[in-house]
């Protein structure tokens, strides 16, 4: 199951990159995580933010594919341990790409290579519209969406 979704986005690329790399930016757009990263390709990197098992849950974990900043950040990624008990083999990659566009910035998110049978990809599609529509709101008006949560 590939999943696409092309966003325009009323802001700099740098903006929007902020909006889902930075500290700041992935706390209000990622459910209050952080992504834990040297963004070295091959390195490590985590999601880490309030869940199951405290403040420091780990909900994504991985490979760095590409950083490009600005540009590309791309990834391998498993459910956390506390999600899954085989989530070392449960995979999908996930590309973030900003491009120039007039006065705007396209931000194209494709999240494939789903490992098989991978419980989490019927969930994938529905945080990625809520995360993608907060990266757009955050980096337009410099506040997120009032989810209710």
């Amino acid at each position: 199951m590939d999943m696409k979704y092309v966003f325009y986005i009323d802001a700099q690329p740098e903006q929007v990159w902020d909006a889902f790399v930075s500290p700041e930016g992935t706390k209000k757009t990622f459910f209050g995580c952080v992504i834990r990263s040297t963004f070295q390709e091959g390195d490590s990197f985590a999601y880490v933010g309030p869940g199951e098992e405290g403040d420091e849950t780990v909900h994504v974990y991985g490979n760095i594919l590409a950083y490009e900043p600005h540009k590309v950040l791309s990834y391998i990624e498993h459910p956390g341990a506390c999600y899954q008990a085989d989530h070392e083999r449960l995979t999908s990659r996930v590309t973030f790409t900003l491009e120039t566009v007039g006065k705007c910035t396209k931000l194209t998110l494709v999240n494939d290579q789903w490992a098989e049978n991978h419980p989490s990809a019927q969930n994938a599609d529905q945080h990625w519209w809520l995360i993608l529509s907060n990266i757009k709101t955050l980096a337009e008006t410099g506040k997120t969406l009032d989810l209710g949560w």
